[in-house]
């Protein structure tokens, strides 16, 4: 059942139960809204939002209540608030949001505007304090400083003119002098003492202004605080310093001498300046003032760090109100003076709150809310009710009866010019009484005459209400028709009847029914309509008074009526505008007036039929009185003077009654002298013949009629002098008690009354009281606490109010004194033996006796003759006197001395002490010590009466004697003291000495101590930091002195960071080097490139760290720019001048000073090819390049240079020379065609220097003067036949070529002479040709003669012949098609005919794009790798650059640019510990090459390391905490954590959490006590992931622990081993057995698989065929009994909770039926002996004995675990890290390695069953063994082998028999391993030549260096085939690179592994980059370099050895040499023989 649900329900029975016994009454007790309220703000907008358009603003409001309010935005004359589109909107959660906008949407009502928020819900209302809203829009603005005119030696203020515009959010920051030196504003005490102060209002204070001022200018810097920004004043300020010719009067901003008066406001806590602008010569004085508040009193401001005066200027720091007031700066000199007033206000934020916030207050009681408020000032209190004003101003606010109306949010508001603030408060209505509801009520009902109505109404209410009933306005009374009756319900309901017998028509008419109470009113009405004649009931005359509101309903019975109408006059209403008549005949007449509206109106009601009613009704106005103002005059009247006054009634009604009211109360003639008189019906007359004090007050002539009352009032004051209420008489007083003499007066005005006191013994002359503590008048009462007998005299007390000369009284105040010792108590000393005399002077009333007490008891003398008493009568009382003889220690005693008189008695003590010198000190003995202090304590010894003035600490080393001593002196009143400045680890000896006024006491006995260690005292000497490189710099230092090591130094600590910056030092630490002098050095890298560092280093030792050194500051090397020169631009200027130009990089990416830029250019076309390309260097920003080739397009590069070297190239630009006139042709021939022809032909120039146009050709006869014939030819055709030639004659022919500029330079001439014999010639000329790869070319031979020659070509000196491919043309040209790379050569063409014969020689060039390159891998890192690039030998194209193609295991392909040039490149911001594939392709300017071989590799990094137990897992008795941060994270950064648990005896894991996150604590819960349990714990990186199970047990509720359970090895685990009878020989334990027979059967098995090998080896060397053949891999598909997997769990995903790994992609599954292994739950199923273990991850770094030779295997050792594997239907084998292999029986469609393979070629192939049938959290399969002491708590498991392409492995396993299957074990994660680095990768070893199934137990240990070749890196983890004790390391079925654990000590129970190799381990050794046709492997493999074919067969213990010792690598071929050899010794041929020929298979990872 579960438990929480089974509570629920019962709570909920319970609840019912309560519920129903409840009933009724806890629903009247808890009233359905009891928890409702009304709204309260909880997010208040503040007063003002300013804001910049370019920000915007948000504005949030926000209410609680119940129900949730709803906010609405108002303005402040209460209208809603609307969206405005772009400029203010409304959210959804309330908030008012002003987006930004641009200045011209500016709009004054939206962005400058007071808005509210109105939070409002059904109990209430309340609205926000104002919010004032200001946009500011952006707008240029610029400051100015001013010039200041000063006199000399005066002090000026420069000020800074800031526009109005912005002056409200623009404020000075500092002043900035013509130096740069800038400054600020500084609150700091010494700030103002210089000469030079910024005011806290912003201005400049120069004081003491000299000659020297006028030459300086000051700009001030401002900041806008919307924006931030800041600017400096367009213009600089000057002094103008002027000097005086004679004295000069203080001036006031040379105004003159008129009155100065500033306002100023402060907020509360700010600074304020009061300025006095004064100047004046000589230079003035200033004195500031402040008026006494409501006085024109003044006193001086007392300055102090709070208050400062600089010059004339008065500051203020952290303003408080009570700073507020009128100030006065008077300023002086010696000619005259002026004063400057400034009147202060200190602003506080306003505030206030109601008290009660909420009252519940009953109907008719008194409500009262108090507004208390703080702030300053406060101008207004105003109190409004749910949002409305209510027009009340006083602080507290009374309601005198609450009503039903009165509920509801009320507020106050404190307001001032600036700010409001507001406070709410609920009133809600008491439960005690509900106003009256009609519940039930009679309908309007239509009926015939004849029978009885019965109308009806029920009512309630609390208290019950009565019922009354009304027709037409008229209360109905019973009569024999009318009948009404009503009574009371059990529930307290009223139910009211009316009944009316046999209905007439008359009767109609609407009905009310009324419920009253004293709490309210609720009326219902209803008409009753009865058929008949219409009929209009009397009406009652109607009296109104006039202005108001007439409405009258006509009372018309009768049934139907089809008219209502009024009439007056016989005239139909309405007749004017006041009057209105509705159809249901009600009239409404408005502000009544007796002349117009006094009248009878007439009803008449008409029906169909044309039947009608009338009834009249008479309107009488009445007029209310008005009563005509009367006063008394303006002028104060005095008593007895005479009081008249009239009081005349204008308007109103007569009769009218007239009476008189003094202060409320009615005023009667002959009473208190009153006489009133009624002159006339209107005019009343009220005097008094002498006035009196009585006779003040307010005067109310009442005037009333039958229209109402008027009342008007005026005040009389009447000047009374003073006279005595209570006048004060003498009085006595006891001394010392409080005396109270009252004195009061009465007066108009009210007298002030004062005390004074008479000088001298005698009444006469009297003088103000002094104010002091205990003597004050309060309302005339004197008060004078502790009276003394100074007090004693005559007081004279007076009332004066101005009227009368005033009143005095003269009394005489009497003190009674007892007698009084002014001293109480006092000490006195003597020396012991010394006499004494001891003194008493008691004062006051004689006569006084005095009697001695010692210690309390009465002194006689008489008993010992050492005591004397005497007494001395004294003029104010008596002297007595005590002496002693000579003194003893006995004497130290309380003497006392008793005076008593008739007024009392006093006592004083003496405190005699006799004092001697004090004892020794003793019980010394040491607190606490340190390295340099001591901690002592002593106990005090007897002090000799005279206080311990001292102790003195003496110490020395324990070898110095005590005259060589140190001293500590020590007050006298300690008993612990601390000895300093001791030496560390030093033996010290320690006494002490007391000492008093009298003496020194003896010493104390020495106590010997020795000093701890302590933390080195000096810092570390002789410190340089010298820059190493750019990014290292080199750190050197020696230790501090020898003395102040404290100990012994054990290193250092070096700190660095940035210099200038507030970050903090990153330390780190160096052992000390023991040698005397040596220096310490050393080198921090991974530095910025030219950043100043600074550098700290402190020393430390075993105690702790000394101090930090002085910083040292150095900068890195110089580096090289890292951003290129910008706006790179070129410019041609000529046809061999290009400028170029450019902006410098950035400041901050220069990395060191910039010398000099350098331009990289080179024609285009040669861009590629760095040798060609040209350098200059310039140190400006712009170059002109000289010397370049005509009409060529150019590419340009700028970078810059620093010290550190070349900086980032820009991007490549372009530019082309201007075209220029051509050069000549190259060469020119001229062939005889005939007797009148000659062919002239000719090469085109070299150097075209632009498009060539046309060709001319020249021509002349030899030696004639002809002239010279010219020819063109168009720039296509390279031959000219010239024709029309005279025969024999010869020739001279030259060619020219153009471009646009202009004809170039001649050809030079040749001479041909026409003739009739024609030899065989060749027209073109020797030539090299460029063929692009692919494409046709064709080679010219154009030739003439005649006979026609014959044209035959010779290819590479072979004769050609015709072929697909070549043709000859019929003009001798050859035609290629399709060059490829072989066609490259010379090609020769001859022409021959009988004359003669003529051959050329063409070369032709392919150009082919790149063959593909030769990759390698150079380095790996965590996030990087490093490969080498070189091109293929047998490119002939240049090479331009290199394409590199990367992709993770599970990603898409990227790609990265190389220049060719790069031998190395870096691949960066990679996957922590994951593998990656990378190929490259070449490029040149024909296109992209053929792609390298892939190469394989991975980042380093690995999965997460294992941490101690008792670090992470910390037990209690029902929970235990799980400390993530214990765990290691292998390099790459942790995810995740899933967290897993169990009891030991429960077989389900529980999954408790599946994303815990890292670096954080996380505790199981609920948890049972005294339990073990199982814990399972998965930690996720990038690289992987990590399963560790530990088991522990609960503590015990008393927080104990119980007893492990025992596994029979005492090892305390629950490893159940299998008992033999006890007389079996212990050798038969099959632990030992089944291991033992399987090593033979493995040994025999091996040797065949040899023998076989060895053979077919012989028979074919398959390494000579293809590569598809040697790769081969053979398979086995023997099923085991009971292996099959039973997939049909639909919840085993859903319970593993499984979580991806991160950053990890999974192949892509072609196809759509495809099975994938579903992720299973581990370790669900325990194997029958229940073997579990406390920690089942297996940490390796216990064993140290991991690497091994190769060595016959050992005897398997007694005691080895092993487990029983039987039948399980899941797949319950996995390991962490298996989610995603392929499960057993599964069919899978595999594609091949790569994702983009022809799915056409996929194979099906079936994976492999369990041979064992049984695994999980055993000890391995069937047959595993385990060394003598490890837990057997290996996880293992079976794999597949899958076959790599279908076409290339084909070969079946002819073998038969069973698959060996090696099962990977627990894992050891190292960063680079690759074998089994992440949770895809775990897989078992399915050997093609049967045998038995082994697995070997061990984890995995990867090495760094050792990512060996495929084939390797899962041998050698997987366990070896002997048995031996984790020979999984190394042992495997092929010549794997590691054989980590092949020779160990067989004795050694707990092999402990070494730790991973360092982290910089070459990985490059071997064949590590040997990668070839890597695309044939899988992508899924864990491969990251397949060093590919040769290392198959290499030494399985080479991989451990590979980095230690390199010189152990054996190649394939000297393996396979060392196996014919039959070298390798048995293992080797047992490891070959797992393999067919020799060869590993490959492994790949499940789909």
């Amino acid at each position: 059942m579960n438990k929480p649900n089974e509570r629920l329900k019962w709570l909920m029975l319970y609840a019912a139960v309560a519920l129903i016994a409840c009933g009724s009454q806890c629903l009247a007790a808890n009233p359905p809204d009891a928890d409702q309220k009304g709204p309260v703000f909880l997010k208040e907008p503040t007063n003002r939002i300013d804001f910049s358009n370019s920000t915007g603003a948000e504005i949030e409001c926000k209410a609680s209540g119940n129900p949730m309010p709803e906010i609405i935005w108002i303005r402040s004359d209460g209208t809603a608030v609307g969206d405005v589109p772009g400029l203010r909107q409304i959210s959804s959660d309330g908030k008012l949001v002003f987006p930004p906008f641009r200045a011209e949407d500016y709009r004054q009502e939206v962005h400058a505007q007071v808005y509210a928020c109105l939070a409002r819900n059904q109990f209430g209302s309340i609205i926000s304090r104002d919010v004032h809203v200001r946009a500011v829009v952006s707008q240029f603005y610029i400051t100015e400083a001013e010039n200041e005119y000063v006199i000399k030696g005066n002090a000026a203020v420069v000020k800074c003119k800031i526009p109005s515009f912005v002056a409200d959010f623009v404020q000075v920051e500092a002043w900035v002098d013509e130096e740069g030196i800038e400054l600020w504003r500084n609150n700091a005490t010494s700030a103002y003492d210089g000469k030079y102060l910024v005011l806290p209002s912003g201005e400049l204070h120069i004081r003491e202004v000299g000659p020297e001022d006028g030459y300086k200018s000051y700009q001030c810097r401002t900041k806008h605080r919307l924006t931030g920004e800041t600017r400096l004043s367009a213009t600089k300020g000057r002094l103008v310093i002027t000097e005086p010719v004679g004295s000069v009067s203080p001036q006031l901003n040379g105004n003159g001498n008129q009155e100065h008066i500033t306002l100023t406001r402060v907020p509360k806590m700010g600074s304020v300046t009061l300025m006095c602008p004064a100047q004046a010569y000589p230079v003035p004085f200033f004195r500031w003032y402040k008026f006494i508040e409501g006085t024109t009193r003044k006193q001086a401001v007392v300055l102090n760090d709070r208050v400062k005066q600089v010059s004339g200027t008065l500051i203020i720091k952290d303003a408080v109100v009570d700073d507020s007031g009128k100030y006065l700066c008077v300023v002086n000199n010696s000619v005259g003076g002026e004063s400057v007033e400034t009147v202060l206000t200190v602003t506080a934020p306003l505030s206030a709150n109601i008290d009660p916030p909420t009252q519940t207050i009953d109907f008719g009681r008194p409500a009262v809310f108090t507004c208390q408020y703080t702030g300053n000032p406060i101008k207004t209190v105003s109190w409004m009710k749910d949002g409305k004003a209510i027009g009340h101003s006083e602080p507290v606010l009374r309601i005198e009866s609450v009503k039903k109306e009165d509920k509801g949010m009320y507020q106050c508001f404190v307001r001032n010019d600036q700010e409001s603030a507001e406070a709410s408060a609920e009133l809600k209505l008491g439960g005690r009484f509900d106003p009256p509801v009609i519940r039930q009520a009679f309908q309007e009902e239509t009926m015939e005459p004849g029978p009885s109505v019965f109308l009806k109404c029920v009512a309630g209410g609390n208290p019950t209400p009565e019922i009354s009933w009304e027709l037409g306005g008229k209360k109905i009374a019973n009569n024999d028709r009318y009948q009404v009756g009503q009574y009371v319900t059990v529930n307290g309901d009223v139910v009211s009847y009316l009944n009316i017998t046999s209905v007439h028509t008359n009767d109609g008419g609407l009905y009310k029914c009324i419920a009253k109470s004293k709490v309210g009113v609720a009326e219902h009405s209803a008409k009753l309509n009865v058929y008949g004649l219409p009929y209009i009931r009397q009406m009652e005359k109607k009296a109104i008074v006039a202005g108001e509101t007439l409405i009258v309903t006509c009372p018309v019975a009768g049934y139907p009526i089809d008219s209502i109408v009024w009439e007056r006059d016989n005239r139909a209403l309405p007749i004017n505008r006041k009057q209105k008549v509705f159809p249901n005949g009600t009239l409404i007449i408005e502000n009544v007036e007796r002349n117009s509206d006094q009248a009878t109106y007439t009803c008449v009601a008409k029906n169909q039929e044309g039947y009608s009613a009338r009834g009249s009704l008479e309107v009488q106005v009445m007029v209310s009185p008005h009563v005509s103002p009367f006063h008394f005059g303006s002028e104060v009247l005095n008593m007895g003077d005479v009081l008249s006054i009239t009081c005349v009634v204008l308007k109103g009604d007569l009769p009218l009654k007239i009476h008189w009211t003094l202060n409320g109360e009615p005023v009667a003639t002959g009473v208190d002298g009153f006489t009133v008189m009624q002159l006339n019906p209107r005019t009343s007359y009220l005097s008094v013949d002498a006035l009196e004090a009585k006779h003040r007050g307010s005067y109310s002539c009442v005037a009333q009629n039958l229209a109402g009352q008027a009342t008007y009032s005026a005040d009389l004051q009447v000047n009374v002098p003073p006279r005595w209420i209570l006048e004060p008489t003498d009085k006595a007083f006891a001394q010392g008690s409080d005396a109270k003499v009252e004195c009061k007066a009465d007066g108009f005005p009210k007298p002030q009354v004062t005390w004074k006191k008479a000088v001298g013994d005698t009444p006469g002359e009297y003088k103000d009281l002094k104010k002091s503590d205990n003597i004050r008048v309060e309302e005339g009462t004197l008060h004078v606490d502790n009276i003394q007998k100074t007090n004693e005299g005559y007081y004279l007390c007076e009332a004066i109010n101005g009227i009368g000369s005033g009143l005095s009284a003269v009394i005489m105040i009497s003190v009674q004194a007892p007698p009084e010792f002014t001293e109480k108590l006092r000490n006195q000393t003597a020396r012991r033996g010394e006499p004494a005399v001891l003194q008493c002077e008691a004062k006051g009333e004689k006569p006084i006796g005095i009697l001695w007490n010692m210690n309390n008891m009465r002194l006689d003398p008489k008993n010992d003759n050492r005591y004397t008493i005497r007494e001395e009568i004294l003029s104010t009382g008596v002297m007595s006197s005590l002496s002693i003889k000579r003194t003893e220690r006995s004497d130290s005693a309380l003497f006392t001395c008793v005076a008593t008189n008739a007024f009392g008695s006093d006592d004083a003590s003496i405190n005699m002490i006799v004092q001697e010198v004090p004892e020794m000190p003793y019980a010394l003995k040491v607190l606490d010590k340190s390295g340099r202090s001591v901690q002592l304590s002593w106990a005090q010894p007897y002090d000799g009466n005279s206080p311990l003035v001292r102790y003195i600490i003496e110490f020395k080393r324990s070898r110095a004697s005590w005259s060589e001593i140190d001293r500590v002196i020590v007050p006298g009143h300690t008993t612990e003291a601390q000895v300093q400045k001791l030496s560390p680890a030093t033996t010290y000896n320690i006494r002490i000495v007391a000492e008093n006024a009298i003496g020194t006491s003896q010493s104390s006995e020495a106590v010997t101590i020795i000093t701890a260690e302590e933390a080195p005292s000096g810092k570390p000497q002789n410190i340089k930091v010298e820059p190493v490189n750019q990014t290292t710099m080199r750190v050197t230092w020696k230790p501090p002195p020898r003395t102040e090591w404290n100990g012994e130094i054990l290193g250092y600590y070096v700190g660095y960071k940035l210099s200038n910056t507030n970050s903090s030092y990153v330390f780190e630490t160096i052992n000390f080097i023991t040698e005397e002098g040596k220096e310490h050095n050393l080198e921090l890298q991974n530095l910025r490139v030219y950043t100043q560092y600074s550098v700290v280093i402190q020393a430390f030792n075993k105690i702790g760290a000394g101090p930090l050194s002085e910083e040292e500051k150095q900068f890195t090397a110089e580096g090289t720019p890292s951003q290129p020169p910008s706006d790179t631009a070129c410019t041609t200027l000529t046809s061999q001048t290009i400028r170029v130009g450019w902006v410098s990089p950035p400041l901050e990416s220069a990395n060191g000073v910039i010398k000099t830029y350098k331009v990289v250019y080179a024609p285009s076309d040669e861009w590629y090819d760095e040798t060609k390309r040209h350098y200059k260097k310039t140190a400006s920003s712009d170059t002109v390049l000289h010397g370049l080739k005509k009409y060529t397009n150019y590419t340009m590069q700028v970078l810059a240079t620093t010290a550190g070297g070349d900086g980032v190239r820009s991007v490549p630009i372009h530019c082309q020379t201007e075209p220029d006139v051509p050069e000549a042709p190259t060469d020119v021939k001229a062939l005889v065609m005939g007797n009148a022809a000659i062919l002239v032909s000719w090469r085109p120039p070299a150097q075209p220097n632009g498009i060539i146009t046309q060709y001319t050709v020249y021509s002349k006869a030899e030696g004639a003067e002809t002239e010279t014939k010219t020819q063109k030819v168009p720039h296509y055709q390279m031959s000219f036949e010239a024709t029309e030639l005279e025969k024999n004659k010869p020739y001279e022919f030259w060619v020219t070529a153009s471009t646009t500029i202009g004809e170039g330079q001649q050809s030079k001439s040749i001479v041909a002479m026409p003739s009739d014999q024609v030899p065989a010639k060749i027209a073109s000329f020797d030539d090299t040709f460029t063929a692009t790869f692919k494409e046709d070319a064709k080679m010219p031979c154009l030739a003439v003669g005649a006979p026609q020659p014959e044209i035959t070509w010779k290819i590479k000196g072979v004769e050609f012949s015709a072929n697909d491919r070549m043709r000859l043309l019929p003009d001798g040209s050859l035609l290629i098609k399709s060059v490829n790379r072989q066609d490259a050569g010379d090609y020769s063409c001859h022409a021959e005919n009988s004359i003669a014969k003529d051959s050329i020689t063409h070369k032709l060039i392919v150009l082919a794009p790149p063959q593909s390159p030769h990759v390698t891998l150079s380095a790996t890192t965590t996030d990087a790798l490093t490969v080498k690039l070189k091109p293929h030998e047998g490119d002939t194209a240049p090479l331009h650059g290199y394409t590199l193609h990367y992709k993770p295991e599970f990603g898409e392909w990227e790609t990265s640019e190389v220049s060719v040039d790069s031998q190395k490149h870096n691949i960066e911001s990679l996957l922590c510990g994951s593998r990656y594939q990378v190929y490259a392709t070449g490029f040149n300017n024909i296109g992209a090459g053929e792609a390298s071989d892939i190469l394989n590799t991975r980042t380093k990094g690995q999965k997460p390391k294992l941490p101690e137990k008792p670090r992470f897992i910390e037990v209690s008795s029902n929970s235990v905490s799980l400390h993530f941060k214990a765990w290691k994270d292998g390099g790459c950064p942790m995810s995740h954590f899933v967290v897993e648990s169990k009891k030991r005896d429960q077989i389900e894991w529980n999954q408790i959490s599946n994303n815990v996150k890292p670096d954080n604590n996380y505790v199981v819960l609920d948890l049972e006590p005294a339990t073990w349990y199982n814990l399972r714990i998965t930690a996720h990186n990038s690289a992987g992931f990590t399963v560790a199970e530990y088991d522990f047990a609960t503590l015990t509720v008393t927080g104990g622990t119980i007893a492990p359970l025992d596994d029979g090895t005492g090892h305390g685990n629950v490893h159940t081993r299998i008992r033999l009878p006890a007389w079996m020989p212990e050798w038969l334990d099959l632990n030992f057995m089944v291991p033992l027979i399987a090593t033979v059967v493995v040994v025999a098995v091996g040797i065949c698989v040899v023998c076989v090998a060895l053979s077919r080896r012989r028979a074919d060397d398959m390494r000579g065929g293809q590569k598809d053949v040697y790769y081969d891999v053979v398979y086995n598909q023997t099923m085991g009994p009971g292996a099959t997997l039973d997939k049909r769990r639909p919840d085993l995903r859903d319970e593993l909770g499984y979580i991806a790994p991160p950053n990890r992609k999974l192949p892509p599954v072609p196809g759509s039926n495809y099975n994938t292994c579903d992720r299973i739950k581990r370790g669900t199923v325990i194997s029958r002996g229940g073997l579990r273990s406390n920690h089942s991850t297996w940490d390796p770094r216990r064993n140290p004995n991991l690497y091994e030779e190769l060595k016959a295997p050992p005897v398997p050792m007694h005691g080895n675990h092993y487990g029983h594997a039987h039948g399980n239907a899941e797949c319950h084998y996995r390991h962490p890290g298996m989610e995603d292999e392929i499960c057993p029986y599964a069919t899978f469609h595999l594609l091949g390695f790569r994702e983009e393979m022809d799915p056409t070629k996929a194979m099906n192939f079936q994976t492999f069953p369990h041979q064992n049938g049984h695994a999980g959290p055993v000890p391995g399969h069937a047959g595993t063994m385990l060394p003598p002491g490890h837990p057997g708590h290996v996880h293992s498991r079976s794999g597949s082998q899958s076959m790599p392409r279908a076409n290339r492995y084909q070969r079946k396993n002819s073998q038969g028999g069973q698959s060996s299957i090696y099962t990977p074990a627990p894992e050891y994660d190292d960063p680079a391993n690759c074998a089994e680095e992440d949770q895809y990768r775990r897989y078992t070893r399915v050997n093609s030549q049967g045998g038995s199934l082994y697995s070997g137990p061990g984890p995995e240990y990867d090495d760094p260096a050792n990512c060996a070749p495929e084939e390797d890196q899962y041998g050698s983890q997987y366990g070896g085939p002997y048995g031996q004790p984790y020979d999984h390391y190394g042992s495997r079925g092929s010549m794997g690179r590691r054989s980590i654990g092949s020779a160990r000590n067989p004795g050694n129970g707990s092999p402990e592994p070494p730790p991973p190799p360092p982290r910089n381990h070459d990985m490059s050794n071997s064949s590590f980059n040997d990668s070839k046709e890597s695309n044939e492997i899988s992508e899924a493999e864990c491969d990251r370099d397949h060093g590919p074919r040769g290392n198959y067969g290499e030494d399985s213990s080479e991989a451990v050895k590979r980095s230690p010792q390199p010189k152990d690598q054996r190649t394939t071929e000297e393996m396979r040499k060392l196996i014919e050899r039959n070298e390798t010794g048995p293992k080797q041929l047992q490891l070959q023989q797992t393999n067919g020929a020799g060869f590993t298979a490959y492994d790949t990872m499940a789909v």
